[in-house]
């Protein structure tokens, strides 16, 4: 396994939209998680590593207790509640910027997992709302373009600002 570089935005590559996965994406799905732990994160979509296919992986958990990691290939989000949360959200591709995002707080989601079964769950809470964040990046969406465009600016300015940018 590898610690693979994270893409800065504002690299093109972020606002791309993915092809689906048609190939075996095990190693790469093993040094994905390996550089969202190493980050730290608790997402990591391949576009984040300069690979343009509709996959992500994310661990809800790691941080407070046992790790559960996902490897979801091909997601499609099948529904999503109209109750909705406002949250601050990081993204590993704009470090130290957090920007208050409006997400379902439960979604239904479709995907192929590591081994190749096909997954159907509702996902709620923090799950739902790491879930749909790797997801936009699949659609070439960061959490800039989620924002209304005076919030955006703002953002904007203080990435731009930031050491880290």
């Amino acid at each position: 396994m590898a610690v693979l570089p994270i893409l800065r935005w504002p690299d093109p590559r972020l606002a791309t939209r993915c092809a689906p996965v048609a190939e075996d994406v095990a190693q790469l799905a093993a040094d994905m998680l390996e550089t969202m732990y190493a980050a730290p994160g608790r997402g990591l979509a391949a576009p984040q590593v300069g690979v343009l296919k509709r996959l992500f992986v994310m661990d809800v958990a790691w941080k407070e207790g046992t790790p559960a990691p996902r490897i979801v290939i091909n997601p499609q989000i099948l529904w999503r509640s109209e109750d909705t949360a406002t949250g601050a959200e990081g993204c590993l591709s704009i470090p130290g910027i957090l920007t208050d995002i409006r997400r379902a707080r439960e979604i239904r989601m479709a995907w192929t997992d590591e081994l190749g079964q096909s997954q159907d769950e509702i996902l709620t809470g923090f799950a739902a709302i790491c879930a749909q964040h790797e997801y936009d990046h699949l659609d070439g969406i960061v959490t800039f373009d989620r924002l209304p465009p005076d919030q955006r600016t703002a953002a904007l300015a203080a990435y731009q600002d930031s050491p880290r940018a």
